[in-house]
């Protein structure tokens, strides 16, 4: 609940509060004024985006575990975020890759709630410069109603039932990098975005 109150999200309470008052703030029936409020304020918590960044296997070196950390911090100053960690299944060396995506799928699968909206970070998907990911999370802000996640997969990527519930595919590079690697950028440019689009001095173009 506490990643709730971003300095996005306060701000956002201020401009509901300040429209309620320059509405009311003239009506004989003030008691309504902040009945109003409360009620813009519970609709829009209810309906706020958070940003969900679910991958598989903790991350095993300490160095890019302090940088992703350090990145996701940053970020939910901005927006409601969080990441989940699925724990890496055991004895894979007796599974084929694809029984390996398979169980990896399952797992995945019983992350995900109805109504979420699901983007695969995936070699085959849509690249974007930063500032058009920028752009395309403002978007993504006014059009998913609750939670926007973000999907890493294992080493040998998505199974088929994954890539059915996938609304989108993005790629961070037509290069190849490791899935624990793809972490830090991804939480990285999550962040850059939110600096774009609060025009503040990071991203140079």
């Amino acid at each position: 609940f506490y990643t709730l109150f971003t300095a996005s999200t306060i701000r956002h309470f201020r401009r509901c509060t300040k429209t309620a008052y320059d509405y009311w703030h003239d009506k004989p029936l003030k008691t309504y004024s902040l009945i109003f409020v409360i009620l813009n304020v519970l609709h829009y918590l209810c309906n706020i985006m958070k940003v969900l960044f679910l991958v598989i296997g903790k991350t095993v070196d300490k160095h890019l575990t302090a940088l992703i950390n350090d990145y996701a911090n940053r970020v939910k100053h901005y927006i409601p975020f969080d990441m989940e960690v699925i724990p890496e299944l055991k004895n894979t060396k007796a599974l084929t890759p694809e029984q390996q995506k398979e169980r990896e799928g399952d797992l995945l699968q019983k992350q995900l709630r109805e109504g979420d909206y699901v983007v695969l970070l995936d070699e085959g998907g849509k690249e974007f410069r930063s500032v058009e990911f920028a752009a395309y999370i403002e978007k993504k802000q006014s059009q998913v109603a609750r939670r926007l996640v973000f999907v890493v997969g294992g080493p040998y990527g998505f199974s088929p039932t994954i890539y059915k519930l996938a609304r989108e595919k993005v790629s961070l590079s037509k290069m190849t990098f490791s899935h624990q690697m793809v972490r830090l950028f991804f939480v990285e440019q999550i962040y850059r975005a939110m600096t774009i689009l609060r025009g503040e001095p990071y991203h140079h173009e």
